[in-house]
């Protein structure tokens, strides 16, 4: 794994983990609170997102990130 690779993945835990404690975050209070690059930023936050954990909304020059709501409409299986 490359180093730019290794820097993604352990955004991506840190923004996973920040969020566990906040319902919702913007990607400038993502950046500055994790002190992270803004490539590393969006990069990680384009992994989340694609793989579904992370949902996105567009708020002027930022985005708003919060993780996704669980789905209640489909029945758990015990």
């Amino acid at each position: 794994m490359t180093p730019l690779q290794e820097s993604i993945q352990a955004a991506c835990g840190q923004i996973t983990e920040y969020l566990q404690n906040k319902p919702e975050a913007t990607s400038w209070q993502l950046k500055l609170s994790l002190h992270l690059s803004s490539s590393v930023l969006y990069l990680a936050l384009g992994a989340l997102h694609n793989q579904g954990k992370i949902c996105l909304e567009a708020d002027g020059i930022n985005y708003k990130v919060s993780l996704p709501k669980p789905d209640i409409s489909q029945p758990q299986q015990f």
